[in-house]
């Protein structure tokens, strides 16, 4: 109990640093306040992130961009430690129960990583967008004084496991769970992620798949001192999930009973991922076999695959192609297909799982591919046509690289989805550097509100565009022209004429 309290009075001291730090009378105009002493007994020890946390969680809104606007230019703080203290200030608030909340939160690690790819003078754009939505939501929520997370005792749980982590969330207890995870968390955090995988995958939900993966990506942001704090948003999203379905009297998500069947059936349980290649046919063809299953056959498809030795790489880079279907097919009078969208959903969720596969143990990466193919085709695959058609690509009359990347912008600012995509489709099909594609849509991607889903969907194309073959990953980029043509100028309530919440403001302040 001395440590635990020791830590606690630390925490407290850093807290009312960030007042003495700044001063009584900024702290005032800044609506920063000295906390009561039960007040700190309550809240987590946060350490060095205390005040910066405290500093975006309490700053009024119009306040918060020409403070942080400041303290980089004076280089008090820099980009990561901004994007740490945001990725903590979101985790204490709403601990992966509130949904502007969480998407906001796993926005951040891509933002950051945005901000590498833009020139000097802009790169703090992607990073103020995300922390303006942030502290608008702590404050919007009204829970910029009531914290989700609080301190947890992590050493009475001594039948503490991955199993009975899962069964506290099927219950769900909420103290059980967080407990539990709070012992598991006594180990290193590589451990505990696996740990925490058989809760994650007792449903087949985009939100509880990728608030995993992105809470594990920012833990080398904050410091592995701070990974419990992180993953135990995605402990509390199961449960609070568990809690809604029971309010609702939803039926148990079929994949409990599925998929142990299914990795019985093809031997997974232990069975150690094989590396077999497959070659472009393959894949292709793979592709084509899951788009046209429904949930259940493709992910015995892809469990067969897996018994068969596949790669983990190949079996979910088809999978990956797949979900990009989704956003290639959906029909053109269903104009939105930015947010959440079926298309965007399920290459999000599939590009978590392809992440989480390269760190887990076999076992988790097998029943996650399994359940990322499940997932997938759970919304019957469009039978509309591929972006482009023939009829879109004919209104591109040109072959010019330039030519071409100003067709597309044009189309990305008149929302036209399909001249977007036969404009890329034509610049890829002369293989011009994409450097300069990923510079267009990462501009369009930071200007628009993309309803939280922006700045993941780009990650996700980033990445997926990377680790997929030559021949096939251009579908990548013709999925980000649609989304980001569909995006441009909406607003979360989808009315036009509008720019990212703050954009403006940080471009100003940055003087670019």
């Amino acid at each position: 109990m001395y440590s635990r309290t020791r830590r606690q009075f630390l925490g407290e001291v850093g807290r009312g640093m960030v007042v003495i730090g700044v001063g009584a009378s900024l702290a005032a105009d800044l609506g920063l306040s000295y906390l009561h002493a039960e007040d700190a007994a309550e809240r987590l020890a946060l350490g060095k992130w205390g005040p910066l946390v405290d500093l975006l969680q309490q700053t009024s809104l119009e306040k918060l961009q020409p403070v942080l606007v400041e303290r980089l230019k004076t280089k008090e703080v820099d980009l990561p430690q901004l994007i740490g203290a945001g990725a903590l200030a979101n985790a204490e608030t709403f601990g992966g129960q509130d949904y502007v909340g969480f998407h906001t939160a796993m926005a951040m690690r891509p933002a950051l990583q945005m901000a590498a790819q833009m020139p000097a003078a802009e790169s703090a754009l992607p990073v103020l967008k995300v922390l303006y939505q942030n502290t608008d939501q702590i404050q919007r929520s009204g829970a910029a004084e009531r914290k989700t997370l609080r301190p947890v005792d992590g050493a009475g749980a001594k039948d503490a496991s991955s199993q009975t982590l899962r069964e506290a969330g099927r219950e769900p207890n909420m103290d059980r769970a967080e407990q539990i995870f709070a012992t598991l968390s006594n180990r290193p955090y590589e451990e505990a992620y696996n740990d925490l995988h058989p809760m994650v995958q007792d449903d087949s939900d985009v939100h509880r798949f990728v608030l995993a993966h992105r809470a594990y990506r920012l833990i080398d942001v904050v410091g592995a001192e701070f990974a419990h704090t992180l993953l135990r948003q995605c402990v509390r999203y199961c449960v609070k999930s568990e809690q809604d379905r029971l309010s609702r009297r939803g039926p148990e998500s079929e994949i409990r009973t599925l998929l142990p069947k299914i990795v019985d059936e093809y031997g997974l349980a232990e069975k150690a991922l094989g590396t077999r290649s497959a070659d472009d046919a393959w894949v292709e063809r793979m592709c084509e076999t899951l788009y046209q299953s429904n949930a259940e056959q493709a992910a015995k498809t892809v469990a067969a695959a897996l018994a068969e030795g596949f790669s983990r790489e190949d079996v979910g880079e088809a999978i990956s192609l797949a979900a990009n279907l989704h956003v290639l097919r959906q029909p053109e009078e269903n104009k939105r297909v930015h947010g959440a969208s079926v298309g965007v959903h399920a290459s999000d969720a599939m590009n978590a799982w392809r992440n989480m596969a390269r760190v887990v143990e076999d076992r988790h990466a097998a029943t996650g591919l399994i359940l990322a193919a499940y997932h997938t085709m759970r919304s019957q695959g469009f039978s509309a046509p591929l972006l482009p058609t023939e009829a879109h690509r004919e209104l591109v009359q040109t072959t010019d690289a330039q030519q071409l990347l100003a067709v597309t912008e044009e189309a990305i600012r008149s929302n036209n989805q399909g001249l977007a995509t036969a404009a890329m489709a034509i610049y890829g099909a002369q293989n011009y550097p994409i450097r300069p594609v990923f510079d267009l849509m990462l501009r369009y991607t930071v200007s628009e509100d993309g309803r939280l889903h922006g700045e993941k969907y780009y990650q996700t194309v980033t990445e997926e565009f990377a680790t997929t073959r030559p021949a096939l990953r251009w579908r990548h980029i013709l999925g980000l022209a649609r989304v980001t043509a569909s995006a441009y100028g909406f607003n979360r309530d989808d009315q036009p004429g509008y720019r990212a919440p703050g954009y403006e403001e940080a471009r100003r302040l940055l003087n670019v």
